[in-house]
């Protein structure tokens, strides 16, 4: 009986029970010249349908299976780098800095090498306006500039330093770097470009106990 009409008269889907019976080797079955199957007559073809049913929901099992392992494993990952990320949060804010070299209270039982932590930012020139003065604040965008930075690498050094397995930062300090950059036109002008100031917040990186 060729497998299209066994999958017709059984509801099963005629290409996986033919893939299925191709792999069965206590059924007989032969292959036609123009690629069909044939399933031998004077077998119990209802009992092989059952048979492929089974086989078919433990499969569809079997996935539902790995697929809910792998749902649980994701969540496991994800719950997992909450945690660590949580962990972070809390050991960055609680993270002590000072620009000495001791903390009251406090004594240093790790000296884990020098650190830094780096920001930069680039400010449009000033530009005059047709009645004379100036239409840019630049001091007051200089110092606006300057805090934004001055955070951003005091937040790097934190970091710096959680990545070594420490706590604390000692003798911190900043150094600051001013670029007025420039470069020649085609036409054998000068073009002033943006200004860049950077700041690099540099320090020890230690362990420290409460006395």
């Amino acid at each position: 009986m060729k497998t299209k009409d066994i999958a017709s008269r059984y509801a099963v889907s005629g290409k996986e029970f033919e893939g299925w019976i191709k792999e069965r080797s206590e059924y007989r079955f032969s292959t036609g010249m123009m690629g069909g199957v044939d399933v031998a007559d004077d077998q119990d073809i209802a009992a092989i349908v059952e048979h492929f049913k089974r086989d078919l929901a433990e499969e569809a099992a079997r996935r539902e299976r790995s697929r809910a392992e792998a749902d649980r494993q994701a969540a496991e990952a994800a719950a997992a780098a909450a945690e660590a990320a949580r962990l972070k949060r809390e050991a960055l804010a609680s993270m002590l800095i000072t620009s000495g070299f001791n903390f009251d209270g406090y004594r240093i039982t790790k000296y884990s090498g020098y650190i830094s932590g780096d920001d930069a930012i680039s400010m449009d020139r000033p530009s005059h306006g047709w009645l004379g003065g100036v239409n840019k604040d630049v001091a007051s965008d200089l110092l606006s500039g300057l805090v934004q930075i001055r955070r951003n690498a005091l937040a790097e050094l934190k970091e710096a330093a959680y990545a070594l397995g420490c706590n604390a930062v000692i003798g911190v300090d900043f150094d600051y770097l001013t670029l007025d950059p420039e470069t020649a036109t085609n036409q054998g002008g000068t073009l002033y470009l943006p200004f860049l100031f950077a700041v690099t917040a540099n320090g020890n990186a230690v362990v420290i106990e409460p006395e």
